[in-house]
């Protein structure tokens, strides 16, 4: 998003007035450092006049396992108990 910002020749807190958001939750969002809900992202995007998708990071779908998980963000009782059976079965 830092890229894309400075492209534009915006400071981080005149994006933050353009998205209706703090200039420090722009910071931090660049730094990793804070988890962006969709609603953000769009905001982000709008106020940035590109297309959400152009914010998220690419996805190697092969590296990837899908794990349903809890609102708690822990695996699922089904999905713990998957994940231990393949691990046995591959040894």
């Amino acid at each position: 998003m830092r890229r894309v910002r400075e492209r534009r020749g915006l400071s981080q807190e005149a994006l933050a007035d353009a998205a209706g958001l703090h200039r420090t939750h722009i910071s931090l969002i660049e730094r990793g450092r804070r988890s962006v809900r969709v609603e953000t992202v769009e905001r982000l995007a709008i106020a940035l006049q590109i297309q959400p998708g152009r914010l998220m990071p690419e996805v190697d779908l092969a590296e990837h396992r899908p794990v349903v998980k809890t609102r708690h963000g822990r695996p699922s009782r089904g999905a713990a108990a998957k994940q231990r059976r393949v691990r046995r079965a591959r040894g």
